[in-house]
């Protein structure tokens, strides 16, 4: 074989390899954004949004959560390298926002596909509150839930009209929730109550309750330090004073100091509401909602 003939076939060698590598990386880009069976992948940061993409996405899209465990802290979570490339390649991110996180956030910059910040549906009512537990206000799910359904239309438009259905019935749901809250404001208005942490914001500010906590306390208590003493004693004064109605407690974010304000409530009659950041195993979006609304009514009763 000539010298020239050899140098012609290395070089279409080459090419065709470079081809094949090519269309490999291009592949793989595709299967994050489609699974195999050509389904968009959603790629929401914790179950709580993963919920409300599943339940616009129904069976036409594949949803995957990235915080499932009730012992994984959004605010402090470190996305793994699988995490990051599924983040990367998804068809369609959706997170919280407003630094709760921030992991996802950080880890879908520079994305070109379609990416949900939660935070920044808030209703314009909310656009000076930075409580940045906006997943336990309804209008903001809602509206986070319509982009799901109007971003997997734009690409997978064969299951647009699907994706819209079942928006309509997922806002038909969550309008359950606000009938409970609204029946609260009525029957039990500017309530006094108290939270460990201001996680159940929203809820009680859609129950037009009282929130009497001390601001550096619940403060504190989210960040992981010790609340002054001062503010431990205030705490304590308004529940054995019962001055206040309820206590919202956050049982996934347990320590000395919460735990000593629950059996204070509970000594002085003042019922407990549990609350969570994640949802508990086996309900969805809604009903997980549906018993937070549910919980204080009974508590406020």
């Amino acid at each position: 074989m000539s010298r020239s003939l050899t140098a012609r076939i290395a070089v279409i060698a080459v090419g065709i390899a470079a081809a094949a590598a090519l269309a490999a990386c291009s592949s793989t880009h595709e299967s994050g954004a489609k699974t195999a069976s050509g389904k968009p992948t959603i790629i929401a940061s914790t179950n709580v949004w993963g919920s409300v993409a599943t339940a616009v996405a129904g069976p036409d899209a594949q949803v995957t959560s990235i915080i499932n465990s009730p012992t994984d802290d959004p605010h402090s979570y470190t996305t793994s390298p699988t995490d990051a490339a599924e983040i990367h390649d998804a068809a369609l991110v959706v997170y919280n926002g407003g630094h709760y996180d921030e992991f996802a956030e950080k880890a879908a910059a520079g994305r070109s596909n379609p990416t949900i910040n939660a935070f920044d549906l808030r209703p314009a009512a909310l656009a000076k509150d930075d409580n940045e537990h906006i997943f336990y206000n309804p209008d903001t799910v809602s509206a986070v839930a319509a982009k799901i359904a109007a971003d997997l239309g734009s690409v997978d438009a064969a299951h647009a009209q699907a994706y819209n259905d079942r928006l309509i019935q997922f806002q038909s749901r969550l309008k359950n929730i606000g009938t409970i809250t609204d029946q609260i404001a009525a029957d039990h208005p500017k309530a006094p109550v108290m939270q460990t942490e201001p996680i159940a914001h929203y809820l009680l500010l859609a129950a037009a309750a009282d929130d009497r906590t001390p601001h550096s306390f619940e403060e504190a208590i989210e960040q992981g330090t010790d609340p002054a003493p001062a503010d431990v004693a205030a705490v304590r004064g308004l529940l054995n004073g019962k001055q206040v109605r309820a206590l919202v407690y956050n049982i996934q974010t347990e320590d000395k100091t919460t735990q000593d304000v629950a059996a204070t409530a509970k000594a002085a009659g003042v019922p407990v509401v549990d609350v969570t950041e994640t949802l508990p195993q086996g309900t969805d979006y809604v009903g997980w909602q549906t018993q937070n609304a549910k919980a204080l009514a009974a508590a406020l009763s």
